[in-house]
């Protein structure tokens, strides 16, 4: 790959660089939280946090471990900064979403701070393209406040179990129960559509369940509409951690096995539907 031996250009100081000899490690990373056009880029010495949010209930996270990239260097201890995530992704795949086998789209990126662009750098085949997007003042991030300690039920789960479940249910529901418990029913996902109630059960022997550990009986709702968007991280993943803490706050954390083996995550945080009352469960 030309970029990880290039260097700077002369008196150019970039507080951020990473290399990526395949591109699509990446955009397919992105696109799992690509709800909203515009997401919040994070970069420490540990790698790189992208996160979108929308209406103030849901927050999705995808972190690329500093590993993943063939070059990493954050000259601060962090570099923040918004971006149009949908100019991104375009950008990303500009030489196409799907290279012909045994080729892929090497990337370079280059930040040099506040107020100026991401540079983006792309070699396929020997063709070089170069793409400035323009870069915007962070938002204040949620903070869900989602921490280890106050987790009450945690399960880790086959996503192939999920995906099912994704499929048998009934979308036409406004909202999704999630029952985690220490006894039966264990883990149950209920709809409650037009065609009436569905649910559907997992024991915590199940072949699909990697991890049960459930502490106290929870009853959570839901919108759909805010869970939907995880489906595009779920579709990619090939085990999920579905957490709840002691507000009911769903924590959804999918691992994901890139093109090269390597494990890379994006977790979405969801809050409770508050309409509905204890009488209604």
């Amino acid at each position: 790959m030309p970029f990880s031996t290039q260097s700077p250009a002369s008196g150019e100081q970039y507080v951020l660089t990473a290399s990526l000899d395949n591109a699509r490690n990446l955009s397919s990373l992105l696109r799992a939280v690509h709800f909203q056009d515009h997401a919040t880029c994070f970069a420490t010495a540990n790698g790189l946090r992208v996160t979108v949010e929308d209406a103030k209930c849901i927050q999705a996270n995808a972190f690329i471990q500093a590993e993943i990239f063939q070059e990493f260097h954050v000259q601060e201890e962090s570099v923040m900064f918004r971006i149009n995530l949908a100019v991104f992704l375009d950008c990303l795949t500009i030489f196409g979403a799907s290279s012909l086998p045994g080729t892929s789209t090497a990337l370079r990126m280059c930040y040099r701070g506040y107020g100026h662009p991401l540079m983006l750098f792309l070699e396929e085949g020997g063709v070089v393209t170069v793409c400035r997007i323009n870069t915007q003042e962070p938002e204040d991030l949620l903070d869900f406040n989602f921490c280890s300690t106050n987790v009450v039920n945690k399960i880790i789960l086959q996503s192939d179990g999920l995906r099912e479940a994704f499929s048998e249910l009934d979308m036409t529901s406004e909202v999704l129960q999630i029952t985690m418990s220490p006894d039966k029913p264990y883990f149950r996902l209920s709809t409650f559509g037009n065609a009436g109630s569905a649910h559907l059960d997992y024991p915590k022997d199940s072949d699909l369940m990697e991890a049960f550990h459930c502490n106290q009986t929870q009853t959570n709702r839901y919108k759909i509409s805010l869970l939907k968007p995880s489906t595009k991280a779920l579709a990619l993943s090939c085990k999920v951690s579905i957490r709840t803490d002691n507000r009911g706050f769903l924590s959804l954390q999918y691992m994901i096995r890139n093109e090269d083996g390597q494990i890379c995550f994006v977790e979405y945080y969801c809050c409770p539907n508050e309409e509905i009352t204890e009488a209604e469960l």
